[in-house]
């Protein structure tokens, strides 16, 4: 392990088997049929950790937490962790003491959702090794990064689809609302508020409303008012002509007789 780098769990499982291999006859892959897998060679808990760029699959024990052994991976698939052809419970790891000595050994999952785990977390872990070398390599080149051209090509068209957008309707080009009584902002009608209705035909309206025969109702028709009639020159009395007479003429006297007044 390099010093300075903090190690980080990335996978526990509480149970684990391990087997001894039988020695290889050929170059084919490993099949875990020929393990004797009831017969394992160890029991006992197992953590993949990480620090920097290699994980590690570290075999303890179950209570005190003793290390049995430990197989650092530093490519995925590769030597270090290999898949057997016959399952995909079990797998074959390369163990190091730290001395230079190695050895395999058969890796067993006894529930197949463990052994999805495990394969997963190798996975994530070097793919995630993988982003951070490209990353640093265009930090260092930034120009020799892909360029990601936005532009259209020649005669390259696109075309927008908005939604919720009616068709416009009425002569202005847009729809007419309708007000409700209750919006905000807006008062609603007087109680005693005058109604417009159509009137009924002529045969049913009532008698106050019926038609004279020029056409209008009677309601309607005009109401003769009197007449003022400006007396014409023959009919119209002389109101000052009394005045003008002499005093002792018949009508002064009359005049003096009705009205009490005494001519000077």
């Amino acid at each position: 392990m390099a010093e300075g780098e903090s190690e980080s769990v990335l996978c526990v499982k509480p149970e684990v088997l391990v087997y001894r291999l039988p020695p290889r006859a050929s170059n084919r892959g490993y099949r875990a049929a020929e393990w004797q897998l009831d017969q394992p060679a160890w029991i006992g808990r197992m953590r993949i950790t990480s620090q920097g760029k290699v994980a590690y699959v570290k075999l303890e024990d179950k209570t005190s937490g003793e290390l049995f052994a430990q197989a650092p991976v530093d490519q995925f698939p590769g030597l270090a962790v290999e898949s057997v052809t016959d399952s995909s419970r079990y797998f074959v790891i390369r163990i190091e003491d730290g001395n230079g000595r190695r050895a395999f050994i058969g890796l067993g999952f006894v529930d197949r959702g463990d052994a999805f785990d495990f394969n997963v977390a190798l996975q994530d872990h070097f793919k995630w090794v993988k982003q951070q070398s490209e990353l640093a390599t265009q930090a260092l080149n930034p120009d020799q990064g892909p360029k990601l051209d936005l532009g259209f090509k020649e005669g390259q068209t696109i075309k927008l689809h908005i939604a919720n957008m009616k068709k416009k309707e009425g002569p202005l080009g847009s729809k007419s609302r309708t007000v409700h009584s209750g919006g905000p902002g807006l008062i609603p009608p007087p109680p005693g508020g005058k109604v417009s209705h159509v009137p009924p035909p002529e045969d049913q309206a009532p008698s106050h409303l019926r038609r004279s025969p020029a056409g209008a109702t009677e309601a309607e028709a005009p109401v003769a008012w009197p007449q003022h009639r400006t007396p014409t020159a023959e009919a119209a009395p002389d109101l000052w002509g009394d005045f003008t007479r002499a005093p002792g003429s018949a009508s002064g006297q009359a005049l003096q007789q009705s009205t009490g007044w005494v001519q000077f």
